[in-house]
């Protein structure tokens, strides 16, 4: 199996979706992190100094990453030629499952086109017709899930994982952003909101993410648990 996690900028994926990529690196899959800018406009830590903490992270977390230019950060279009280049990217890792930002407005726009940018080149990597793709055969992934940054509590998450396993993992992830987590405290805020979110559904931490397809099943008994369970 393996997994491709998108993020803007340095530390989105590690505050964002960390916890359900240890759970699948933990059961054998391969992860790849691709970030779309170095950090470069942020108020704390250098673009050099915030690379270096995702990839100590990336580490931590038995994961790949790469890095992509897209002029960097604040200057993420969503426009079809960056669609594009994220679309042959899909080619070439050829992952079953993709994670990617909560295109939902929020707080930085580049979260809004990086999610907006993996929906398109999912769509764009399918098309066996793309002269721009056709270095790469056409490539159909899995399923495209959604994840919440820190707008948390916005609107409820479609699917619910218990990650409480890994929460002392994720922390220690998270906390490779040292340069993030000395200006606000991220860290305290994605356990708690974490915590909060398991509590409903019994668990002592739980993980949301949103589909952007419905997710097909053969029967309904297929489905275990729910929140209605604790």
């Amino acid at each position: 199996m393996k997994i491709l996690a998108v993020g803007a900028h340095p530390d989105d994926i590690e505050f964002g979706c960390a916890p359900l990529l240890l759970q699948e690196a933990q059961a054998g899959g391969a992860v790849k992190l691709l970030v779309l800018s170095r950090g470069e406009a942020g108020s704390a830590g250098t673009a050099d100094q915030r690379e270096a903490e995702a990839r100590a992270a990336a580490s931590l977390m038995g994961a790949e990453i790469e890095f992509m230019d897209f002029r960097g950060d604040c200057y993420l279009d969503a426009t079809p030629s960056n669609a594009l280049r994220l679309a042959a990217e899909l080619r070439r890792y050829q992952p079953q499952i993709v994670l990617a930002p909560n295109p939902a407005p929020n707080q930085h726009p580049d979260h809004i086109a990086a999610g907006c940018l993996m929906r398109d080149a999912c769509r764009l990597a399918r098309y066996a017709g793309l002269a721009e793709l056709k270095m790469h055969p056409a490539h159909k992934i899995g399923h495209l899930y959604f994840y919440d940054i820190t707008q948390h509590g916005v609107r409820p998450h479609d699917l619910v994982i218990d990650i409480s396993s890994v929460a002392d993992e994720w922390k220690n992830v998270m906390n490779c952003h040292a340069s993030q987590a000395k200006s606000k405290q991220y860290v305290e805020l994605q356990l708690t909101a974490a915590r909060l979110l398991g509590l409903t559904i019994g668990v002592e931490y739980a993980a949301g993410v949103y589909v952007n397809d419905p997710v097909r099943i053969g029967r309904l008994s297929e489905l275990g648990l729910s929140s209605r369970n604790f």
